[in-house]
């Protein structure tokens, strides 16, 4: 009955549609945790405690502030400071997607670090430069020493357009940091990327130029990338590639384009069921891909993207094994382009990576389960900084705050760390103005929807779910600690 129910609302707000007003009415942030009801809690998970500890945030965004909302909430005695530089940490980056397409203004996403720090939480407005963790202390930017009893790690990552030759850039910036240098390259002569805050803004900007000479009859190419490193929020590529499909088609200028993919990887996605519906919507709209294509360079001038294109193929009889070896190939190739969205490389903050709780691949080891850091027990690692299989999506985020505030208040109690991560991830992949897939998954790399409804199909329901109760249910409910 729920599933058919559910059916019905759906087809009934595709042919009639739905007012903003009401759509806000039915998925506030309470309505947004009821469908999303698979382990949301509306009340703190860990319980009221009188223990008390220092505990240090690294990282005032989306998973920092949250978890720092919710010992709040948890604990009689908080004695809680978090390190946070960036004055709009807590914006809301998933909705970068829709600013970039021009369904949202940036000023829809952008909001105010300082609204959303917890009262009695003590915020620093500094980044940690170096770790000690067999002292427990960190040193800030600006020079001071920080002890504490536990730690909790929620830096998100860095994005590395430096390392794409021909944009003249260097260094690593975060999404709402400064990106004064990177956005003298990127948001210009159809170069964008909606990865940072102002780059979605000037990816509309773009768009609008490109879908311009789409319709006066210029037949124009536009190139989508996906690199070589974990991103956060994998989907988002493919999401402003069926925006752009779908502003196209709106202005009647669709013939006149291609739209072409090409991902580092060799599917659409990670689990199969979502990969081949997503073949079948690309197939549908006319829009291409190319795998195993790695964005290596780019030339503003002539507009031209290059990229590493690489495969195997079967090598010499290894007498030993007794099979054939397998030999890496890759040449480069070069596309033309009108319009180019550049997914870039990502990586942990230096500073993190090459410290004792980093890793040789940046990311803070921690068991995936318990999020505790493999060496440091007093250490806890979340969200896009941690070395879990997937997870680098808000959704993640939004079951992982809570594992690591229960799992060390257990630990201030005297108690073994028990709650755990069971890996789920949320991807409400935009397949045009007006429908979503809601991809829901964990580690098993199946299917996990919250729903009887079938998770491979575009529903307008899923569209109202992300454009009006998604938001809310972050910016009010999660940076509570309540959802």
């Amino acid at each position: 009955m729920l599933k058919e129910g559910m059916d019905l609302i759906d087809a009934h707000f595709k042919n009639e549609g739905v007012s903003r007003r009401d759509a806000m009415k039915m998925f506030g942030a309470g309505g947004a945790a009821m469908l999303m009801g698979s382990g949301v809690a509306t009340e703190a998970t860990a319980g009221s405690s009188a223990v008390k500890a220092k505990i240090l945030i690294v990282g005032g965004g989306l998973a920092g502030m949250s978890t720092a909302a919710l010992f709040t909430n948890s604990l009689d005695n908080p004695d809680i400071t978090v390190l946070e530089p960036t004055a709009t940490s807590t914006s809301y980056q998933p909705g970068q997607t829709l600013v970039g397409a021009g369904i949202w203004d940036p000023s829809d996403v952008t909001y105010q670090r300082d609204d959303f720090v917890p009262s009695g939480v003590t915020l620093i407005k500094e980044k940690a430069v170096e770790f000690d963790p067999e002292n427990n202390t960190v040193k800030t930017s600006g020079g001071k020493t920080l002890k504490y009893d536990y730690m909790v790690i929620a830096a998100g990552l860095k994005l590395d357009y430096a390392r794409i030759q021909g944009l003249g850039l260097e260094g690593t910036i975060t999404s709402r940091g400064d990106d004064s240098a990177v956005r003298k390259v990127i948001g210009k002569n159809g170069i964008t990327s909606i990865y940072f805050g102002n780059g979605a803004a000037d990816t509309w900007t773009e768009m609008q130029k490109f879908i311009a000479d789409a319709k006066s009859g210029k037949k124009v190419k536009g190139i989508f990338t996906h690199p070589n490193t974990p991103i956060k929020c994998g989907g988002a590529p493919k999401k402003i590639m069926y925006l752009t499909d779908a502003r196209l088609r709106e202005a009647g200028a669709r013939d006149n384009a291609e739209l072409t993919f090409y991902p580092n990887g060799s599917k659409m996605f990670g689990v199969k069921e979502y990969h081949d519906a997503i073949v079948n919507q690309f197939e549908a709209r006319d829009m291409k891909w190319n795998y195993r294509h790695n964005l290596i360079g780019v030339d503003p001038v002539k507009k031209v993207a290059t990229f590493n294109r690489h495969w195997k193929e079967k090598g010499p009889w290894d007498e030993d094994l007794e099979e054939y070896s397998v030999v890496m190939k890759a040449e480069t190739v070069e596309k033309e382009y009108d319009f180019l969205h550049v997914t870039p490389p990502m990586k942990a903050a230096e500073e993190i990576a090459n410290s004792p709780v980093g890793s040789a691949k940046g990311w803070v080891p921690v068991k995936k389960e318990t999020l505790q850091h493999v060496k440091y027990p007093n250490v806890y690692a979340l969200g896009d900084i941690a070395a879990v299989p997937m997870g680098k999506t808000g959704g993640s985020a939004r079951k992982q705050y809570k594992v690591v505030a229960e799992n060390i208040i257990s630990m201030m109690n005297g108690k073994e760390p028990t709650a755990q991560y069971a890996g789920y991830t949320v991807c409400p992949l935009i397949t045009s103005i007006g429908t979503v897939m809601l991809a829901e998954f964990n580690w098993t790399k199946k299917p996990t929807p919250s729903f009887p409804l079938d998770p491979t199909q575009e529903r307008w329901i899923w569209w109202l779910l992300k454009v009006y109760a998604l938001k809310p249910m972050t910016q009010y409910g999660m940076l509570s600690g309540r959802a």
